[in-house]
């Protein structure tokens, strides 16, 4: 295993992570991704940081937290967890990777801060009754298969308090309608928030914001 490590100026926080150097990075001891259904070619894809996370960790550098219960799904390496982390916000972190809590952890260690909460789990997976219910959840580029949307907005009713918001960084790839539609049903209206560029290959990035509110005058 060979890794990269980084330091951004996000906000006005230096923030030190490692990533797999790059997509041909692969590890499964004991075959525990394979047991799960992750394939060697979807292995390290947790392990890199997408252009629509490091907008979603510049979003939240500045987002408005206050006291609020935030959780980060399909967190890979944790960037914007651990922007949120430096922010000393009350954010967990969930993803259905074996590796993620491992590499989530040592970059929180990398920055000096506390550990982050982290559940390992399917959005097939039952609610689990000790991780309980949040007012902010956020993802960036997690649909990307045509049954994601359903799971993941499933996800999203067993985690979501009845006053909650769901911060969506996506990279284009054609799902948004069916999202917006299921959200819809769930009494999240939508709104596109301000565009933000990637620090790598901004020019090239055709993404969006998006945020759905529930239970806000």
């Amino acid at each position: 295993m060979r890794y990269r490590f980084q330091t951004r100026e996000i906000g006005e926080f230096d923030i030190h992570f490692r990533t797999l150097r790059d997509r041909q990075q692969f590890e499964d001891v004991n075959n525990v991704a394979e047991s799960m259904g992750v394939s060697p070619a979807s292995w390290p894809m947790f392990g890199v940081v997408w252009q629509a996370g490091e907008v979603l960790a510049q979003l939240m550098a500045v987002y408005d937290i206050d006291s609020r219960r935030i959780l980060e799904v399909g967190c890979g390496v944790g960037l914007a967890s651990l922007v949120l982390n430096r922010r000393h916000a009350n954010i967990s972190a969930t993803d259905f990777h074996p590796s993620a809590q491992q590499h989530l952890d040592y970059n929180t260690d990398l920055n000096g801060d506390p550990r982050i909460p982290f559940l390992r789990s399917d959005w097939r997976d039952t609610q689990d009754p000790g991780f309980g219910l949040f007012d902010v959840i956020i993802g960036s580029d997690v649909i990307f298969e045509p049954d994601h949307t359903e799971i993941l907005v499933n996800f999203i009713e067993q985690h979501a308090k009845p006053r909650c918001e769901f911060v969506l960084v996506e990279a284009g790839r054609g799902y948004m309608p069916e999202l917006s539609r299921r959200m819809a049903e769930l009494e999240f209206q939508h709104e596109q928030l301000e565009h933000i560029a990637p620090f790598t290959n901004g020019d090239s990035y055709r993404g969006k914001i998006h945020r759905f509110r529930r239970g806000f005058s």
